[in-house]
């Protein structure tokens, strides 16, 4: 995604951002075709295009982080990373697929812009909305499920850190005759 930030020669245009977005959720679907879901791979890579049924977007907002005059503007050269996740439990039945979205500036080590999709399953032959196949629910609800023990396995370690940095506190800090060290400030 390099080569989109070159061609603003600096400042990167607020535009791009969706369209990081939108290469972020192609690419999302169509590791599904890639690596988890071979068996469908021809079904996944089918979303992306008008054949039968499709991913389209419905609605996209974005939330800009490099606000202008108190940060630099993300410019070129720099290098992205975008992660989408589903932001609701996929039902079967269900037509809507929506993610969040955080687009990530290598060279700041920051998030650059969070984003919210709201696509839905479109069926091309008929020109309306359809609900998602048995193939799809399955793979998304595994996904869901792989997200939430992520994040739980993840809390679970910040919770660890928390509790040994008060531990560190409560050595150091928190015992009686503790003084603060202020150097030579304090001098």
């Amino acid at each position: 995604m390099g080569g989109w930030l070159r061609r603003w020669k600096g400042h990167v245009n607020n535009v791009l951002y969706n369209r990081y977005a939108e290469t972020g959720r192609i690419e999302w679907v169509l590791n599904y075709a890639r690596y988890i879901d071979r068996a469908n791979a021809g079904r996944w890579n089918d979303l992306m295009s008008p054949k039968g049924d499709g991913l389209i977007l419905r609605k996209i907002t974005t939330e800009f982080k490099f606000l202008m005059g108190s940060r630099q503007p993300m410019k070129y050269p720099d290098h992205i990373t975008v992660y989408h996740k589903l932001a609701t439990q996929p039902q079967p039945g269900g037509d809507a697929f929506p993610f969040e979205v955080v687009i990530l500036s290598e060279l700041h080590q920051r998030i650059a812009a969070r984003v919210s999709e709201d696509c839905v399953l479109y069926d091309y032959r008929l020109g309306k909305k359809t609900s998602f196949k048995p193939f799809t629910t399955e793979v998304l609800q595994e996904t869901w499920r792989l997200q939430q023990e992520a994040k739980r396995v993840n809390s679970e370690r910040v919770e660890g850190l928390l509790d040994r940095v008060r531990k560190l506190e409560t050595e150091s800090w928190d015992r009686e005759g503790a003084v603060e060290d202020m150097g030579s400030a304090g001098r």
